[in-house]
């Protein structure tokens, strides 16, 4: 039985052509060996399974190559390159700094440096996972690394480049390698199933190459993993059964339900997920994913941010023409919000399932404003009484009735939107149903003050100022922030109608400001005085400061309470 080899090795790139998703890297370096101009130093860094230390190895292949083509590849024919293939060649070095991390490692690798190669031009040394290098080590690196022999070239290779120090950055050409694309590894994938004889479905591969989160090595991975569980046949279902991926199918599912404002089916749909054993906070993360990709599929212009296959962008396209743009908003920010209370919450279902109902909410139709107003049809008067209602309405405002208009907590500006104009009396004849003129007339008449009341103002006394104090404080028992502020500060009467209260802090400042309206108008209904105004000033006691010494306290209590020392003398205490 042949052995067998996984897909990452079998098919992992052997020239610059075959690396997928690095293509302005690749041309970079092709450029640099048509030319002749190689540094002696490179640092290849980026995230896992993106092709950095398969780069290194074209590269170092391709420089000692004896016939290259004219596309910058290696020959494969040359001695070199045969020696390249059959791993003996002695011209690549390779030391992994994950286990070789000393000092005595690196100067071994510096011994080897002055050896020159026997085959070709150059002697490569690729160190992996530099970054694990200890600071001995780096510092032992430098002197060489900075001026090695003509024959040297050093590639680095780490996945943190914030670890490595900035004089071996200062020493190096950095190529940042990106994470390849969904697209690209889906494109790859399929390559590997066609050589392979596997059957695999588009919409199967793309989800793979979302679960690889942009490395080649984690994906090719993943699809061994579900070749060898389906035998040959990859199948959407099949990936997200073995994976453990919730199904975009629940979040369609959820939209229409959202779109309809349908509440009880949007929870079910939940509870469902729930059962299949998928955490809550990986469903709102795919929620809020969801929300984001619709957006995104309403305009054209922002289609290349959807990494979906086909047959799934197709289907967001068309569900997103359904959603309006404000409610797609307002959905990401409660999702979002439901991710970030997330961690914090104590009943952690509810949050999600609260979250949801409000998503529903934002698709529930607007009350009309025609049922704000529902008196409007119901209170029309009778054919006999209309005419001489009609004369009413044009008839000018006395004056007097101006400051009662004023002083009425509740205006009803539409009374004198719709007074209509002095006009000829319409025929006594009863209105036909659907006609609003009449009943805005009797609306109108009606808003109008049928009586002016006077402002009073009956003389009153400290006493009674503060009585109606206390008892609008009896009042408000349940806020005990204000009720223990209006106790403790009283009011004094300033003149005949000021309100005068001395309050320590803002705080309490505020608290009064809040609620002045309302109490000023209980207190004119309790003297009956509407002229009566409230002035607060923050007045801070200084006439004993704060102390801390057991001396200063005992003599400020028996200044505040003389049996103290009564107390003292007749019980023959001594206090310390």
């Amino acid at each position: 039985m042949e052995n067998y080899i996984v897909s990452a090795r079998k098919y992992r790139p052997s020239t610059f052509q075959s690396v997928v998703g690095q293509k302005a890297l690749t041309q970079t370096l092709k450029n640099a060996i048509d030319a002749g101009k190689l540094a002696h130093a490179y640092l290849f860094c980026g995230p896992r399974g993106v092709g950095k230390t398969s780069c290194a190895r074209i590269f170092a292949k391709t420089i000692n190559c004896l016939h290259p083509t004219a596309s910058g590849e290696a020959c494969n024919e040359c001695e070199s390159c045969r020696a390249f293939n059959e791993q003996r060649s002695y011209n690549i070095s390779e030391l992994d700094a994950a286990s070789n991390n000393s000092v005595d490692d690196i100067r071994q690798l510096v011994d080897q440096v002055r050896i020159p190669p026997q085959i070709g031009k150059y002697k490569v040394y690729i160190v992996d996972e530099v970054h694990m290098l200890s600071t001995a080590a780096f510092n032992a690196f430098l002197k060489t690394l900075e001026e090695p022999p003509h024959h040297a070239i050093f590639i680095l290779a780490t996945t943190e480049k914030h670890k490595i120090l900035p004089t071996i950055l200062s020493r190096c050409q950095v190529y940042d390698f990106q994470r390849i694309t969904i697209a690209d590894i889906a494109d790859h994938l399929q390559y590997v199933a066609s050589q392979e004889g596997i059957q695999a479905e588009a919409e199967a591969l793309s989800v793979i190459a979302q679960k690889a989160d942009g490395g080649m090595r984690d994906a090719l991975s993943i699809f061994d993993q579900i070749a060898s569980f389906t035998a040959g046949n990859i199948t959407y279902n099949a990936v997200i059964e073995n994976l453990n991926v919730l199904d975009y199918e629940y979040y369609f599912r959820l939209t229409d339900a959202f779109l309809h404002a349908n509440v009880p089916a949007t929870l079910l749909l939940y509870k469902e997920i729930c059962d299949k054993g998928f955490e809550s906070q990986h469903f709102i993360s795919g929620l809020s994913n969801h929300f984001r990709n619709l957006l995104v599929s309403k305009d054209t212009a922002t289609l290349s941010l959807l990494e979906m296959g086909e047959a799934t962008a197709k289907r967001y396209g068309e569900q997103a023409a359904k959603c309006d743009t404000r409610l797609l908003y307002k959905a990401m920010d409660l999702s979002n919000k439901c991710d970030l209370d997330y961690r914090v919450s104590n009943n952690k279902r509810f949050l999600v399932e609260l979250m949801l109902i409000q998503i529903c909410q934002l698709s529930m139709p607007a009350e009309p404003i025609q049922q704000a107003q529902p008196t409007l049809q119901s209170v029309r008067p009778t054919a006999a009484a209309q005419p001489a209602q009609q004369q009413a309405a044009p008839q000018p405002q006395q004056p007097a009735q101006a400051p009662a208009q004023q002083a009425q907590p509740k205006p009803v500006p539409s009374a004198q939107a719709y007074t209509p104009r002095p006009a000829t009396p319409r025929p006594t004849a009863a209105p036909r149903s659907g006609m609003p003129a009449p009943s805005i007339r009797i609306n109108a008449q009606k808003a109008q003050p049928t009586e002016v009341r006077e402002k009073r103002k009956k003389p009153f006394t400290q006493v009674a100022l503060v009585e109606a104090w206390l008892k609008y404080a009896e009042t408000i028992t349940d806020e005990v922030a204000l009720y223990n502020t209006m106790q403790t500060h009283k009011p004094t009467l300033k003149g005949e109608v000021i309100c005068h209260v001395e309050i320590e802090s803002t705080i309490q400042q505020s608290l009064i400001t809040v609620t002045k309206e309302p109490l000023l108008a209980f207190i004119h209904n309790e003297l009956e005085n509407d002229y009566i105004d409230l002035k607060t000033e923050i007045k801070v006691s200084t006439e004993r400061r704060v102390s801390y010494n057991t001396g200063d306290i005992l003599v400020a209590m028996k200044e505040d309470n003389p049996n103290l020392v009564k107390a003292v003398e007749i019980l023959n205490l001594e206090i310390e």
